[in-house]
């Protein structure tokens, strides 16, 4: 379960760090991440468990620190979380991931960009230094923000983080006929910039060069102009798309937006458009647009180059 957490911020750092200039921290937001874990007793009975604390930070200089807080750990039984902390945890306060990352490995990753890497790193754990290599999905949503999730289920094994003793009390104290010792793990992690990264985000020119051809586009329209309109001021079912380049999500005057758009927090530069219309579902998800995107990147070009001709 703490391998995800480690896995997930270094990538984030690369991602991250690269993007603004390498000038400033990230954070990890804690009310927006997750790390999970799931066990089995009895041989039958699945429960999944969390941790309620996590904090970290990804520095300028390419240094991941990330604390886990042991004793906030939530089984969703009082005794059960007690004995966790004293006997599997032995009573430590925090596991702890770090890493030194190579800042500019994912610098060209676009806003609305996604990518899968595998990455290394070390974790200690009740003084034992684990060391660690996963596979990790980012994408990222903002120029000040980026989401990272474990890409497949990860299985940590007991032994292997040392907490073999403390599960077998934890099975006794319980009167249990077993526990499973290894533990199937999932991750989601949220980094958010600091204010010195976000204003040096900000600061990268925005890129509106377009490719695609804008009269092929205007025929990529038609499966949209059900919902929105090209004219200024004019909302439908979606709000108006006039001028949207450049612009920053969920601004149009008058259109009242999902819950989902208004915690986004997206620019809408090409890049971002372009992840938006072929997956507006990864990109945002629990929006409501019924509209499941774009096939081809070739369509999302098109139809890009056609809203900046008509401004």
């Amino acid at each position: 379960m703490l391998n995800s957490l480690f896995r997930g911020a270094t990538l984030a750092a690369l991602l991250l760090a690269g993007q603004t200039a390498l000038a400033a921290d990230w954070q990890l937001d804690n009310d927006s991440s997750k790390l999970a874990f799931g066990s089995i007793k009895k041989d039958s009975v699945g429960e999944v468990h969390h941790f309620q604390q996590l904090s970290g930070q990804v520095s300028s200089s390419g240094v991941v620190e990330i604390d886990i807080s042991l004793p906030s750990i939530e089984t969703f039984i009082d005794i059960r979380n007690e004995r966790m902390i004293e006997h599997v945890f032995k009573g430590a306060t925090a596991a702890k991931l770090t890493a030194q990352i190579d800042l500019a490995a994912l610098e060209a990753l676009p806003a609305g960009g996604t990518t899968v890497t595998e990455i290394d790193g070390k974790l200690n754990l009740l003084g034992r230094d684990i060391p660690i290599e996963a596979e990790i999905f980012v994408a990222r949503l903002s120029e000040t923000k980026a989401l990272i999730t474990t890409d497949n289920i990860v299985f940590l094994g007991i032994e292997d983080a040392g907490l073999t003793a403390g599960v077998d009390t934890l099975q006794s104290l319980a009167k249990l006929s077993g526990i499973t010792r290894t533990a199937p793990v999932t991750a989601r992690f949220i980094f958010t910039a600091t204010e010195d990264a976000a204003q040096a985000s900000q600061a990268q020119p925005t890129e509106l060069a377009v490719a695609g051809d804008a009269t092929l586009g205007k025929k990529v329209f038609r499966k949209c102009k059900a919902c929105h309109s090209l004219k200024e001021g004019k909302n439908g079912a979606g709000p108006s798309l006039h001028g949207i380049l450049g612009t920053a999500s969920a601004q149009v005057p008058g259109f009242k937006y999902s819950k989902a758009f208004q915690q986004a927090d997206l620019t809408w530069s090409v890049e971002q458009l372009q992840a938006f219309m072929l997956d507006p579902k990864g990109i945002v998800p629990g929006n409501r647009m019924a509209f499941k995107g774009l096939k081809k990147l070739e369509e999302a070009e098109n139809l890009i180059a056609y809203l900046q001709e008509q401004g």
